[in-house]
Parts: C-alpha cells; structure tokens; sequence
C-alpha cells in the first residue's frame, strides 16, 4: 500500500505553492485545512510544525515542512513527474541554485521590500541579497534565457520561484516587468496550476 500523503495548509498561504506542486505530481493526497488562529496553534499540529505554520505535509513517517524543502521533496519522492532532473545531472546544480535563490535572496528581498525597509548604503555585505535591484535584475536574466529556468524542463523550481513572482506582481512587491509577466503567464497557464487555484478559491469562497 502507498504511504499516505497529508496535507495541511489553508488557503491563503505558501500552501498554494504546494497545491500546485502536489497537482503537478498527480499523486493522491488528504487536505487539512487549518485555522490561523486556532488549529494551527494546536498542540495536534505542533507536533508536525512547531513553528504553528502551513504548509507542512506528512508523507507516511516523513514529515517536511517549508515550501521550497516540501517542493524539493515531493520532486525527489515522485520522481516519474520529472520534476527535478536525476541526481548526478549537470541540470542538478542549476536546479538547486534556482530553487533556494527563491528561498533565499528573492523572499528576503522582497519581504523587506513590502515592509518598506531599504538597506542602508554600504551595508548591503550584511544580509544575503544585497540589493533589491540586483535581485531583480537576476531574476530576469533566469526567467529570459528559455521557457523555464532549466531551458525546456519545468521543474519544481519553476513552482516554487515562478508562484513568487506570479504572487509578488499581484501583490505589488515584485515589480511588473516584461519578462516576469510573460515567465508567469506561460507557467501560469499549466493544468496543474489551473486545477491548484480552482481548488484553493473553492475553499476561500466558503470561508
């Protein structure tokens, strides 16, 4: 029997990025939708996240919890959905690389960004991105050079980066530049993505 895979999120969260990426692995999968306030702060879900955050997912005794390590997972779990390239690919390292910039640079970037927190001039050593500018210019030569950042392989890089700047132009944090939009309508339009959203307004619509 396949292990049982879980997962918890709510619908207005990081957790969309993990529908998606669960749609596009075509695996069965049982949804648990929490509170903000109540069952995500329950002692039941601290025990799978203490940090009282969605998304997480169990996959039997696995539990994994952050969105680019949940996306890196179910694509090392799922390995027929050719989400990440074989381990040993020399796509392997780009992979990585796009993956956690999303994690790491791009989120931080534009969380302060949204937050309205500019780094002062001359201390941009101190945190990971540096500048905001040159995260963005970065992130637009990536999504420029082919249809994904693997050149002609979507992968879970795709996923995870791409819902960040489909996410940051309709929130204004991420400015709409030519070649984000055009990146996030190709991605965009996959039926997995489609499926994934259907599903999550489906769920904000009935509170």
């Amino acid at each position: 029997m396949a292990e049982e895979l879980v997962f918890y999120t709510h619908p207005m969260s990081r957790g969309r990025i993990v529908r998606w990426m669960l749609e596009e692995i075509g695996h069965p999968y049982q949804t648990e939708v929490l509170d903000y306030d109540t069952t995500m702060k329950a002692p039941e879900y601290l025990s799978i996240n203490p940090m009282g955050k969605v998304p997480a997912i169990r996959h039997g005794d696995t539990v994994v919890t952050e969105t680019a390590a949940i996306c890196a997972y179910l694509a090392d779990a799922f390995p027929d959905s050719g989400l990440a390239p074989p381990p040993g690919s020399r796509l392997r390292g780009p992979y990585y690389r796009w993956l956690f910039f999303g994690a790491g640079p791009l989120e931080a970037a534009v969380t302060n960004q949204a937050l309205g927190f500019t780094v002062p001039k001359g201390r941009e050593r101190l945190v990971g991105y540096g500048r905001f500018s040159d995260v963005m210019d970065v992130l637009d030569r990536a999504v420029s050079q082919d249809n994904y950042l693997l050149g002609r392989s979507f992968t879970a890089a795709d996923v995870y980066l791409g819902s960040q700047i489909g996410w940051g132009m309709h929130f204004g944090s991420i400015e709409r530049r030519p070649a984000f939009e055009q990146y996030w309508n190709r991605i965009s339009a996959r039926e997995a993505a489609r499926r994934a959203r259907e599903t999550d307004d489906a769920l904000m619509s009935r509170g």
